[in-house]
């Protein structure tokens, strides 16, 4: 008996120290972007993600909440019994486990959604002229989408937006649509219900739109979105889905998507492409745009304005972006958090965008 507990405890250990260098050489080994995108994105990822996200669909309520819960639930139980017990042994068995949890997540995290970091870009797997990103291209993006808010505003507005935790049908079928012409998984996504995590009040409160949860790849969005921001962040969070993780080009298949959809769908995705081809422009070209945005419009993206300034806390939100832009370069996205404005760029140099641009 006491051979095998020895045998027991030796293989436990071992069991351990795999798992924490498991999870050491995924976080720090590059993997070649082409295998990854043969064999994980478009192979084993396409095969999880629909199931996975199918059977999270189910549940009104975010499993990632549950999770959570239960794993801070029980490492406090564990950690208080072995420090009761053990004193400073205890509080050393209690790290090693925190540890060893710590190091099965991110093993779970990189093996369901994670290695989608290190997939091929959209420029190297689809047609990208480089010559087409110029300061004149990007001031014809604005104008064409300063024409659009303006001419859909009134029909989007009538045609009204989903809310709660519902699928646009809409949505969806132009999401499908575009991720399969940008051939981001070709068996095609099962995309996820917007829910609302327990930790909403950090999103509103640190200025997060949404969330891809990485582990049971469910859709979750804040709980303060007015009604036409959801259908543009909903569709990022779907091209998260869809295996594209780096969030320039998430933009870009979210603003696809909405310009393939209702009005009300394109009014959304319009509205941010205008803030972000505004944005890319010396200060003085943007005055003429400014200018001839409509009340509505104008009134709409001044509500986007007053609902960040009424939730936001600065501080907060200040420091959750840095400690998501260390996040996204540890999972090699070099631009950190300053990815999310590639849209453009791409949106300019890409194809599969032309008949939008």
């Amino acid at each position: 008996m006491t051979k095998r507990r020895a045998g027991t405890k030796k293989s436990v250990k071992r069991w351990r120290f795999a798992m924490v260098l498991g999870a050491f050489a995924l976080a720090t080994l590059p993997l070649p972007a082409p295998l990854v995108e043969q064999f994980y994105s478009r192979g084993l990822y396409g095969f999880l993600q629909p199931a996975i996200t199918f059977t999270s669909n189910l549940a009104p309520f975010a499993w990632l909440d549950v999770l959570a819960g239960a794993v801070v639930a029980v490492l406090i139980v564990l950690s208080t019994r072995d420090i009761a017990r053990g004193g400073w042994s205890g509080l050393g068995r209690a790290a090693i486990r925190v540890v060893v949890v710590s190091a099965a997540i991110y093993i779970a995290f990189a093996l369901l959604w994670g290695l989608n970091y290190q997939r091929e870009r959209l420029p190297g797997r689809l047609a990208f002229d480089a010559s087409a990103v110029t300061p004149v291209a990007a001031t014809r993006l604005a104008t064409l989408a300063l024409d659009r808010v303006n001419r859909l505003h009134s029909a989007a507005h009538s045609e009204g937006w989903m809310t709660g935790t519902a699928i646009d049908p809409a949505l969806a079928g132009a999401f499908d649509r575009v991720s399969r012409e940008i051939g981001a998984m070709p068996r095609g996504v099962v995309v996820g219900r917007p829910k609302r995590s327990l930790i909403d009040w950090y999103f509103q409160r640190a200025g997060v739109a949404g969330m891809t949860d990485p582990l049971f790849l469910e859709t979750l969005v804040a709980g303060d979105l007015l009604p036409f921001e959801r259908p543009m962040i909903i569709a990022h969070e779907w091209a998260h889905l869809a295996g594209l993780a780096n969030e320039g080009e998430a933009n870009l298949a979210g603003w696809l998507t909405c310009a393939r959809g209702s009005f009300a769908d394109q009014y959304s995705g319009w509205l941010f492409m205008y803030d972000e081809a505004l944005q890319a422009l010396p200060p003085n070209d943007r005055v003429p745009l400014i200018r001839g945005l409509g009340e509505g419009p104008r009134a709409d993206l001044n509500a986007i304005r007053d609902r960040s300034l009424k939730h936001v806390n600065p501080r907060l939100s200040a420091a959750g972006w840095r400690l998501y832009d260390s996040y996204l370069k540890a999972n090699r996205v070099e631009s950190g958090t300053h990815s999310y404005s590639e849209v453009v760029r791409l949106a300019l140099g890409l194809e599969a965008a032309r008949a939008f641009r």
